[in-house]
């Protein structure tokens, strides 16, 4: 009877096993590969840490990259609020369309998408000749500039941002606002005072994956970004690739690891990691 209970309790265990393999596989043995890396190449110590710490190219590559990937997500949330609240309050049919027109982007690979932005804003592209059609003479030069690369970010994140809010703002109940339009409130303080405070939580969970997911891009800065402006991502490929200096882009893989779980840890403190997904 015993040995019975024992062997169901274990079944469950049993079926998480293959992705406790294949997470130890694949994940945790080439992070701690990374980590060892970190602290023996070339040397033992931590030389390559402290390299970090003193040096200011790599310090203004990291405020770089924390800056980019906060203006990324605040352009997303800029731009995804008004498309998640115009699903929020469409018909299902309406609101399933728009869903399907956001999410066909993840149906292309990222380097398709950043190849099509770099036609897009390239010398000859539409949009420079588009500048110049306007009387813009010269034209701007867009490409491999933080604008473009900013652009492409944004517009390759922006459907988690629609895809938080959207979530969010479907749950609002709308008694609420005509609780407060009957209380003698104004169209735009209702927005204000009740549905915003309410869509908060989609606010959140989106800018703060829109944030982490930026921190570690790597195609799309290397590609269209400048060079005088890399991200972390674009530096440690740089280390290995030119340098092989693995020791280097191993420190500076597990810095940005870190940042990661900082974010990741205030916002599990505050909200919970199983909202973050709505």
């Amino acid at each position: 009877m015993i040995s019975t209970t024992v062997r169901g309790a274990s079944k469950p265990w049993l079926l998480l096993l293959p992705l406790v393999l294949f997470l130890s596989a694949f994940f945790l043995v080439p992070l701690v590969q990374v980590a060892m890396m970190s602290v023996t190449e070339p040397e033992p110590g931590f030389g390559n840490y402290a390299h970090l710490a003193g040096d200011a190219l790599y310090l203004q590559v990291f405020l770089n990259t924390f800056l980019t990937a906060l203006g990324v997500a605040v352009c997303c949330l800029l731009l995804g609020y008004p498309l998640a609240y115009l699903m929020a309050q469409s018909s299902p049919r309406v609101a399933a369309l728009l869903m399907l027109l956001v999410t066909m982007s993840f149906w292309t690979s990222f380097l398709v998408r950043t190849y099509a932005w770099m036609v897009l804003l390239g010398n000859n592209g539409p949009v420079t000749a588009l500048l110049a059609l306007l009387g813009w003479d010269p034209a701007p030069h867009l490409l491999f500039t933080r604008f473009s690369s900013t652009l492409a970010m944004v517009h390759i994140l922006i459907p988690y941002m629609v895809m938080s809010l959207y979530s969010v703002m479907k749950r609002i109940d709308p008694a609420l606002l005509r609780a407060a339009e009957s209380l003698g409130a104004k169209p735009w303080a209702v927005f204000r005072q009740v549905y915003l405070p309410l869509s908060a939580p989609g606010m959140v969970n989106g800018a703060t994956l829109v944030f982490m997911i930026c921190l570690g891009f790597y195609v799309t800065p290397v590609l269209l970004g400048s060079p005088q402006e890399q991200m972390v991502a674009g530096l440690i490929g740089t280390q290995i690739e030119e340098f092989l200096d693995f020791g280097q882009a191993s420190a500076m893989a597990m810095v940005l690891l870190a940042s990661t779980l900082v974010v990741l840890t205030v916002y599990h403190r505050r909200f919970g990691l199983d909202r973050l997904w709505g």
